[in-house]
């Protein structure tokens, strides 16, 4: 009998739904660590810096910069491949189903940057519009992977898609709205690396290795150019080649990324990023119009928008849905992209700084992402179940 539930742990570990709750574990932990007395300690780790220096290099960094621009750029690296490998043959290789979640992340932007607008404009406050913007990725297919095999294959996808295309349009904004400085050179100098990734690629470049290097410093040019770092993930995943003599090469690349994203990059993400510090008068702010704004926005204006969008994507015929998924499928990607989180907690910083505002909005980004994401699970498992049972 224990070695029969010894073996049922290991496969609840191996599978997604396990990922999934040890990154939900990862949340708990680290808001009990943020309340407690270590918390200094664990701040101060997070703040050490290690890597190297030089005059014409500096890849010296604080822990918590590696891990969200480091490891986190591997994570989008996994989810390009994933999606590449869907647009060449699978649910997104038809432009039709493509472009529903692409226009619904559209959608899933501008609403709930309304809805803050409605808010705050006119006010100190107003800067932050693009607080409820965003959707962590992260977070989102956390939540989607406890439902386990429950939830089919092209949601994953669809919610994926969603979530890159609403970190892009995120960081098109922070780099136009937010950036203080960019730095052309750098960016000058990115571009040519991704040319020339484009061109071996075409000149028939197998080996993972002459993307991946290359891609290393392309991530270094994009994050000395003042945009955010992860996007060099996304880049470089978009010109690794699909296959070779030996067999594929995008699915196997993938294939092998699975379990260091989903047991070490993606746990270090969540302990790192959930760390928020409950102070008095938190919950006092929560009727307050920076609150309101950016909870109402990401409960409320990311599933309304990414309905919407979809919904016109289909009827002007533009897009259409992909099999096995209907329209409660897309209102709990919907719920689910209301999962803000740390680019949401990123854009407050650049918003307003160390200040009340910024304390502020990290508790309704918080509140926001906890109610989206029970709200999006609840939801669809029951949309889930009912599906199920109407195939048997």
């Amino acid at each position: 009998m224990t070695e029969q539930n010894d073996k049922s742990f290991l496969e609840f570990i191996k599978s997604e739904q396990g990922s999934g709750v040890i990154l939900i574990g990862c949340v708990v932990i680290s808001l009990v660590i943020a309340n407690s007395s270590v918390y200094t300690g664990f701040q101060n780790l997070l703040s050490s810096s290690f890597g190297f220096e030089s005059a014409a290099i500096h890849l010296k960094y604080s822990l918590l910069n590696w891990i969200n621009d480091g490891l986190m750029a591997i994570f989008f690296f996994l989810i390009g491949l994933e999606i590449k490998n869907e647009i060449i043959g699978g649910h997104l290789s038809n432009f039709k189903i493509a472009a529903v979640p692409m226009f619904a992340a559209i959608g899933g932007a501008v609403v709930p940057a309304l809805i803050f607008f409605m808010f705050n404009h006119s006010t100190a406050t107003a800067r932050g519009w693009a607080i409820p913007m965003a959707t962590d990725i992260a977070f989102a297919l956390g939540v989607l992977a406890l439902l386990g095999k429950l939830a089919p294959p092209a949601l994953k996808v669809l919610l994926s898609t969603l979530a890159v295309v609403d970190d892009l349009l995120a960081i098109v904004i922070i780099a136009i709205f937010y950036s203080t400085t960019l730095h052309w050179l750098y960016l000058a100098i990115g571009l040519g690396i991704f040319l020339f990734l484009l061109l071996i690629n075409k000149l028939g470049v197998k080996h993972p290795v002459f993307y991946i290097l290359p891609g290393m410093v392309l991530w270094y040019f994009i994050h000395h150019s003042g945009v955010h770092a992860t996007i060099a993930g996304v880049l470089t995943a978009f010109t690794i080649p699909v296959s070779s003599k030996k067999g594929p090469v995008l699915e196997k690349l993938a294939h092998k990324l699975h379990t260091p994203v989903n047991y070490i990059i993606m746990p270090l993400f969540a302990l790192a990023n959930t760390n928020i510090h409950l102070e008095a008068g938190m919950a006092q702010n929560v009727m307050g119009i920076l609150s309101l704004g950016i909870i109402l926005g990401l409960v409320f204006g990311k599933p309304i928008g990414v309905m919407l969008f979809a919904w016109l994507t289909v009827k002007l015929k533009i897009g259409s849905l992909p099999e096995q998924i209907s329209w409660g499928h897309i209102t709990g990607m919907g719920l689910l992209s209301g999962i803000g989180f740390t680019m949401s907690i990123f854009i407050s910083f650049l918003s307003f700084g160390n200040s009340a505002h910024d304390t502020e909005a990290k508790f309704a980004i918080l509140i926001a992402s906890v109610i989206a994401g029970v709200a999006g699970f609840v939801y669809l498992k029951r949309v889930l179940a009912v599906n199920n049972k109407s195939r048997h």
